[in-house]
């Protein structure tokens, strides 16, 4: 399934601090074909440093970065569902963000940009639904900084999605999970090529983003997985052990395709994101929500540990909301999402199924 990246554009969006961002532009891909009542609609919502390419190949043969859960009898299936992808908004791969250019000076906005949110992100989301004449979506899913997306939607909107499905995630990060970012922002902004952010005319700090990808990549796998695939072994061409060639590799890599102020941008997005608004209990805001939801976990993953998806569990239990909840059993710790899909596919292919069936009835 080859897939090309689209792009639209919308005169503005008011963001929750005020402020107007016109215009806006978001990148999307789609896959699978919307059906005549326009009832099969998935939106797809990635996780911290993905983009809006998540199923099929594109014209370079890269394959989406969920393409084993996208396409015909996979998790989302293609041949039964109209499944949508978005970069967020702050992103760098065709959503507006820091290095976009700002109308106003004919530059790149930099650390002008406006502070967002994940509600923002959200925002421009539905905009982007609303584009298509969806009204309610069948579904939409994500995993870590996706499924507080998720959350975000089925409060925020909640006439509009039928089902919810947020794995591997949180409706608020914890003083640990605020603290991996903010090294890794310190890192960036360390590095004296970053300049205030003001760059993109000359080296960007890619020490510095690199070595924040590297923190982030140790927080993404499990002792038990790093024990499996590294262990003490050295690389026999320059006798540095096999865990630090692969965590400079991905840092490297990473320097080539993601901007660094989009990634101060969105970890800042994720720290300050609280679904319940301060708030102690997340059981009030939980009640507004009118969705079915299948939350998801797993056993190793330490960056989003399983309390944190039994808390939001717990709260809609309280309101006797339709929840279903599954741990399952993984190595690989908070990537667990991304390769452990047979089980996942499982389990959300019935779930999608039956919520289907539920619509039909409505």
């Amino acid at each position: 399934m080859v897939v090309t990246t689209q792009h639209k554009q919308f005169p503005s969006l008011e963001l929750e601090s005020g402020i107007v961002l016109a215009p806006v532009d978001v990148a999307y891909e789609t896959y699978g074909t919307l059906n005549e009542s326009k009832s099969n609609a998935i939106l797809i919502v990635h996780a911290f440093s993905g983009d809006a390419h998540a199923g099929g190949v594109d014209a370079e043969g890269h394959k989406g970065w969920w393409d084993n859960m996208i396409g015909p009898g996979k998790g989302f299936d293609t041949s039964k569902y109209f499944v949508i992808c978005s970069n967020v908004l702050g992103g760098c791969k065709g959503s507006t963000g820091p290095s976009s250019i700002n109308p106003a000076t004919g530059q790149p906005y930099a650390m002008s940009f406006p502070v967002i949110t994940i509600g923002d992100m959200v925002r421009l989301q539905k905009l982007l639904i609303d584009s298509f004449g969806i009204t309610r979506l069948l579904s939409i899913a994500g995993g870590s900084m996706g499924g507080m997306q998720v959350l975000e939607w089925a409060v925020r909107y909640p006439e509009s999605v039928a089902s919810a499905i947020p794995i591997a995630s949180t409706a608020r990060h914890s003083a640990q999970q605020i603290a991996f970012n903010e090294v890794a922002r310190q890192a960036i902004m360390a590095d004296p090529d970053w300049c205030n952010g003001n760059y993109y005319n000359s080296k960007p700090p890619g020490r510095g983003l690199a070595v924040a990808r590297m923190v982030g990549h140790i927080t993404y796998m499990s002792d038990e997985s790093m024990r499996q695939k590294f262990g003490r072994r050295l690389r026999e061409d320059n006798g540095i052990f096999e865990v630090e060639s692969y965590l400079r590799y991905r840092g490297s890599q990473f320097v080539d395709r993601f901007d660094a102020n989009s990634y101060l941008y969105i970890t800042k997005a994720m720290d300050v994101f609280d679904l319940a608004n301060g708030a102690q209990s997340l059981v009030p805001v939980l009640a507004k929500s009118r969705t079915r939801y299948l939350i998801i976990s797993f056993t190793s993953d330490w960056l989003y540990p399983s309390y944190q998806s039994l808390e939001i569990v717990s709260a809609l239990r309280r309101r006797n909301q339709d929840v279903a909840y599954i741990e399952l059993t993984s190595n690989y710790g908070h990537d667990a999402f991304l390769v452990e899909v047979d089980e996942q596919a499982d389990l959300i292919r019935g779930f999608l199924s039956r919520t289907m069936k539920e619509n039909e009835k409505r």
